[in-house]
């Protein structure tokens, strides 16, 4: 069952079109890859299902119903989170109060930090992203902070998440732990788009990639279905 459907989706920045006529669907329980290079459009159009951009024309569709996002915080009503490649988190709160800033006040005086840090550390147990809720995030290395900004999504309900260039700041075992992590939330339902440029970790992670060139889809493979050089060839059109 698809989950997300982008539909002939156009976004255009005065003369530039970014994205031109964009198809693109997302089905329940997938990790589904958006390749492309660099300025392809891949970030232009995963923004417009984050709600941090307007398309121009198409239609957006959310478990079967059109969806218009004015904001992210209505693509996150909608059970849509975005991990940004520059992590959003303040380096002085600890994993737990990055986690409910913004959902909830995390100084509330009726909120101890006791009962915060209990519910992040659920989340982060059920959702196989192990993170001690009472360190600080200024003292974490680069990849469990990513699993804070996952695990802030899943607090606030995300079942479909969309991470943006998430390999480009770890090492292999960083990238080992977050396709790890990945394999874990797609077994409990939840659906991810993976936006990058680097055909190897596609193909170990991916169950279908969109490709992307030149603000166009130029194609949808499925896990089994295309060797590497099908991807070069769709990503640089040689």
């Amino acid at each position: 069952m698809s989950e997300i459907v982008l539909d002939q989706v156009t976004k255009r920045f005065g003369p530039v079109t970014a994205c031109d006529r964009v198809d693109f669907e997302l089905r329940e329980g997938e990790v589904h890859c958006l390749l492309g290079e660099n300025g392809a459009g891949k970030t232009t159009l995963m923004s417009m299902l984050f709600g941090l951009l307007r398309p121009d024309d198409g239609q957006l569709m959310v478990g079967g119903r059109p969806a218009e996002f004015d904001s992210p915080r209505d693509a996150l009503d909608a059970g849509i989170g975005m991990v940004h490649q520059h992590f959003m988190l303040v380096p002085d709160f600890t994993v737990a109060e990055n986690v409910v800033l913004g959902s909830r006040s995390a100084w509330n005086p009726r909120l101890r930090r006791t009962v915060i840090e209990a519910e992040v550390a659920e989340v982060s147990e059920r959702s196989g992203l192990a993170v001690d809720p009472a360190a600080r995030v200024r003292d974490l290395p680069v990849d469990v902070q990513q699993r804070v900004e996952i695990l802030k999504l899943l607090y606030r309900g995300a079942r479909v998440l969309i991470l943006d260039e998430p390999t480009a700041s770890l090492g292999p075992a960083g990238i080992r732990s977050l396709f790890t992590a990945l394999e874990a939330l797609r077994a409990q339902g939840h659906s991810a788009v993976l936006i990058t440029h680097k055909l190897t970790e596609v193909q170990e992670v991916a169950d279908r990639v969109t490709v992307i060139r030149a603000g166009r889809s130029e194609g949808v493979f499925a896990r089994g279905s295309y060797r590497e050089a099908d991807l070069a060839r769709a990503m640089t059109g040689g």
